[in-house]
């Protein structure tokens, strides 16, 4: 085998890319996974505890190179001095809006595996009967229980810490022990669900340890886990997947290379063109399976430049779908309010997790609403501490003294909505814009519809109705509408499942339905969005679609069908 031959290529090493290369790694197959961002080992993140007087501008997202090298990712909430160097710069990987959408992008190994919110929800069976129940979208090829295995699999692998429920709409899985409610909380919790019998307030299922796993420590609540996290508590591939990767010597890791297309050649995919991305030289690596894992609209920006006679439109997409179906969830709706009394109450250290109230919405035991499918709301109640003196009046020693006295409990709640598929959300390349190495520039074209905005609206009625009941004072409802689709981080669809390869790009297996051997199980697979946050189930996906590669590969499955 030759020095650019693998058995497999990973495209991509974020939440499916660092387990397909587990995965692939394990089973002994040469492994070559490529990313476009920085190299970065477990343990170099540079402002994990950084204090705001360590940091030249106090930590604020004000920066004199932000608005020039930073136009889309400074809308990220997360986006900061102590976060900035995880970002791509738009100026050198520029895109289009046809209609506002923000991209926000990683730019280093590891990819959202290193800036995610940690938020891990199986789907449900509902959730997967969707589509063909209610006439939205084309039927999903698998099931819950085609997943389920795989959920427990990764969940025992990556740590995933919760409460055991029994909600049909919410599957529980295998957890760690759960993070604990404050005070305040348990008091809302308890209200909320004695006057709306079928809400439940949950802790959140956090990918981030309350017990040892695989030499990874339990988290001792030390701050924002955007940094980095050099204990690994939290869930990374730098963590776990890359570690377990390296130990069979099977893998070559290489970064700062961007995929430019996937070669074709007599009906297979044969490997993937590559430019350098400091010499700026194209490089050809061959494998016997490619899996696709760059994020949803970097996956689908590879396919569809990688033409040929066969597909001059993008590889496997003879059913011309391809970039359609773009999925999101759309939040930034909700309230807040404040919450009088247990002034004697506080608690200690960073809980890197909130409570969740499950989709309630357009279930069985719920009415029809104006709008089908449903939606999540996290959130979470906390005392103000002494940053709360900017926003306050008065000076001196009287002033500072105030500030050594938690302030008032707030509480609040977000939403995170369920997005139909809709053909009109779509991505395409660019005719005349290029990155800086000269490879074609993705065009967005997606907003958001009548479904949607219907939604909206019982979002931050029924938060307000909620805080109300759990005695908040001052509840204030809110909509940033204009908030851009793609900026809840959870870029879904363009390359979907299906059971026909009319009206799909993959296969129950994530595989195009016209090149066996290549897969793509990022979130461009998805046929729906559900409301639950999705990287549990892109990591499921990949798992299963891994081992059912390893297995194919042995009895020579994955020639052209």
């Amino acid at each position: 085998m030759g020095v650019n031959e693998f058995d497999a290529i990973v495209v991509g090493t974020g939440m499916s890319g660092g387990w397909a290369m587990r995965v692939l790694t394990e089973a002994g197959l040469k492994t070559l996974a490529l990313d476009r961002g920085r190299m970065v080992e477990h343990g170099d993140y540079p402002t994990e505890h950084k204090q705001p007087w360590d940091m030249p501008w106090r930590g604020g997202r004000v920066h004199p190179d932000v608005r020039e090298d930073y136009p889309v990712q400074r809308r990220y909430q997360a986006f900061d001095e102590y976060s900035r160097h995880w970002y791509i710069k738009d100026t050198d990987a520029p895109y289009v809006e046809d209609k506002p959408f923000d991209w926000i992008q990683p730019d280093m190994v590891g990819g959202k595996s290193l800036m995610w919110g940690r938020q891990s929800y199986r789907w449900s069976p509902v959730d997967f009967e969707a589509n063909l129940k209610d006439g939205h979208g084309v039927d999903w090829p698998i099931r819950y229980d085609d997943l389920a295995p795989w959920y427990d699999l990764v969940e025992r692998t990556i740590g995933v810490s919760g409460s055991r429920e029994g909600l049909p709409q919410l599957p529980d899985g295998k957890f760690q022990q759960p993070m604990e409610m404050n005070a305040a909380e348990k008091l809302a919790r308890d209200r909320i669900e004695s006057t709306f019998p079928g809400r439940r307030v949950i802790i959140g299922r956090a990918a981030v340890l309350t017990e040892p796993l695989d030499g990874r420590a339990p988290c001792h609540y030390c701050g924002p886990c955007i940094r980095g996290c050099s204990t690994g508590s939290f869930y990374s591939t730098q963590s776990s997947a890359l570690p377990a990767a390296r130990a069979t010597g099977k893998l070559t890791l290489l970064s700062r290379k961007l995929v430019h297309s996937v070669v074709y050649r007599e009906g297979r995919a044969t490997g993937v063109r590559v430019i350098d991305m400091e010499s700026g030289r194209f490089e050809e690596y061959t494998a016997k399976v490619v899996f696709l894992c760059a994020s949803s609209p970097g996956t689908v920006r590879i396919m569809l430049n990688s033409k040929s006679t066969e597909f001059p439109e993008g590889i496997a997409n003879g059913s011309g779908i391809l970039g359609h179906y773009l999925l999101n969830h759309h939040a930034r709706v909700g309230a807040g309010g404040s919450m009088e009394g247990m002034e004697d109450r506080y608690y200690r250290g960073n809980r890197p997790n909130g409570i969740y109230i499950p989709r309630f919405r357009n279930l069985e035991s719920d009415g029809p609403r104006d709008f089908v499918r449903g939606y999540g709301l996290q959130g979470g109640a906390g005392r103000g501490g002494w940053s709360r003196g900017g926003n306050m009046p008065g000076f001196g020693a009287d002033f500072k003294a105030g500030l050594r006295v938690p302030g008032e409990w707030r509480i609040g709640f977000q939403a995170y909505g369920e997005v139909l598929p809709y053909f009109e959300n779509y991505m395409t390349l660019d005719d005349t814009l290029t990155d800086k190495w000269g490879m074609p520039s993705a065009r967005f074209h997606v907003g958001r519809f009548d479904n949607e905005l219907a939604m909206r609206k019982d979002m931050a009625a029924t938060a307000a109705e909620m805080l109300e009941a759990a005695g908040a004072k001052n509840v204030n409802t809110y909509d940033n509408a204009q908030v851009a689709p793609g900026n809840t981080n959870h870029e879904m669809g363009g390359a979907r499942m299906g059971r026909d390869p009319k009206t799909s790009v993959l296969n129950g297996w994530n595989q195009c339905h016209e090149i066996p051997n290549l897969f793509v199980t990022d979130g461009a697979c998805m046929t729906s969005s559900a409301c639950q946050n999705p990287s549990l189930t892109y990591m499921a996906l990949t798992a299963r679609a891994a081992h059912y590669a390893v297995d194919q590969l042995k009895i020579g499955g994955l020639a052209r069908v």
